[in-house]
């Protein structure tokens, strides 16, 4: 679904518009107003990019306290250039994930929703950081693919694929972030619906991990958390 399309489906009217790879505007959902901030395209997040999403939503803790803000997710994720790692894309993203956590910390409900691709760190620092990330069943969700794991971990790509039928640790897909608890709930049906009871119910504190371990799709992660809690 793209992003257009999307946008008429959540909301009752809305000014969202395409800056190149950024998405930008409001919608309206039962009379309220909604922040909407993304990227499309499959964007590379650089430190353009980067910056200017953590702008939009500093301009809307400033303007509008408490309004929602709802997290169009798309990327290829960041921006693989010289030009970006040397001016700090890492210190951009970094700005951007704490402005979202400004942002929740602040009292705005912030939800993110993978409506395409989602991979990398262009993921971490957007939806995953968000009080709720959701996706769209036919999202793509992966932070790294098993030929790069395989490089970066040297474990044969043979053994990888093995792993991945049994463990969602191992498999990109959007189904094994459920499992995982990365993401909450698959939106269906009804987006509009899908979206109100987000914003009403959505969680104000991490639970992915007890999501996982209930879901069977990461087991010690919640037992790590709160052994080192009670440490």
């Amino acid at each position: 679904m793209n992003w257009t399309t999307l946008a008429d489906a959540l909301f009752e009217r809305h000014d969202i518009r395409a800056d190149d790879d950024l998405l930008v505007g409001t919608g309206t959902l039962d009379g309220k107003t909604i922040a909407v901030v993304g990227t499309t395209n499959h964007a590379a997040i650089g430190v353009a990019l980067a910056l200017a999403q953590a702008r939009v939503v500093l301009d809307t803790i400033a303007a509008h306290p408490g309004r929602a803000i709802l997290l169009f997710v798309d990327t290829q994720g960041q921006r693989l250039r010289r030009r970006d790692e040397l001016v700090g894309i890492n210190r951009a993203m970094a700005h951007l994930g704490r402005s979202v956590d400004l942002a929740r910390r602040e009292g705005h409900r912030v939800i993110g929703l993978v409506y395409d691709q989602a991979l990398s760190g262009g993921f971490l620092t957007s939806g995953l950081i968000a009080d709720e990330c959701d996706a769209l069943p036919e999202a793509e969700i992966r932070v790294m693919r098993i030929p790069a794991m395989s490089r970066v971990t040297k474990i044969p790509e043979s053994r990888l694929e093995e792993l991945s039928r049994s463990n969602p640790v191992f498999a990109p897909g959007v189904e094994h972030y459920v499992a995982m608890g990365g993401v909450h709930a698959l939106w269906t049906g009804d987006l509009r619906q899908r979206l109100r009871d987000a914003l009403v119910t959505a969680a104000t504190v991490d639970g992915r991990a007890i999501e996982g371990r209930d879901r069977g799709g990461r087991l010690l992660a919640a037992s790590v958390v709160e052994r080192i809690l009670d440490a």
